[in-house]
């Protein structure tokens, strides 16, 4: 069911001129654009954080040029369906990275997030989870949302559990154990 909270679904202009509007996210205390061009130099400073890459199934160290690419899947993605991975905005600064997308091998959507470390503890990836389950039960129609997540990364794991995810299986993804977390809508 929805929660108490105040949830706002907006379409914005695109930041990009090829970019056909799309839809924005806005909780309490954040807002949600999708990802652009423009977002180069943040996906750099996010993505190729140790803290940050020891919990993706691949945890090399990203350089420019894979932080490139992830940006320009993201931004594919949207052209294809519609909807992924936006850039998070609190306090008018980029703090993350999180989104709804199609995983092969997997049904349902996908929910991801990734946080910059100044920003982690204070409630904003659950804030995050709350606003993305709404958007994908209301305006995508979804029946089922995961997350996989490092089984190491307990943080993440009580984010999505206190969402009312559950423990759905283990996986190895990238060479990395996984651990399926999913919530039915």
């Amino acid at each position: 069911g929805r929660s108490d909270r105040t949830l706002t679904f907006a379409t914005t202009s695109a930041r990009s001129a090829a970019q056909l509007p799309l839809p924005a996210l806005r909780s309490l205390r954040m807002s949600a654009q999708p990802v652009a061009v423009e977002d180069a130099a943040f996906y750099v400073d996010l993505l190729t954080r140790p803290e940050l890459n020891k919990h993706r199934p691949d945890a090399r160290m990203r350089d420019a040029a894979a932080c490139a690419a992830a940006l320009q899947a993201d931004m594919a993605h949207w052209s294809s369906f519609g909807f992924g991975r936006y850039r998070l905005t609190h306090a008018a600064q980029s703090v993350g990275l999180g989104g709804l997308t199609q995983k092969e091998g997997f049904s349902g959507l996908n929910l991801s997030y990734h946080l910059l470390p100044d920003w982690w503890g204070i409630g904003l990836a659950s804030e995050f989870v709350r606003t993305a389950l709404d958007f994908a039960s209301d305006r995508l129609g979804a029946a089922s949302v995961y997350g996989l997540v490092r089984p190491s990364n307990t943080a993440s794991i009580r984010v999505l559990e206190k969402a009312g995810f559950a423990r759905a299986g283990d996986h190895i993804v990238g060479g990395a154990p996984m651990r399926e977390l999913r919530r039915e809508l």
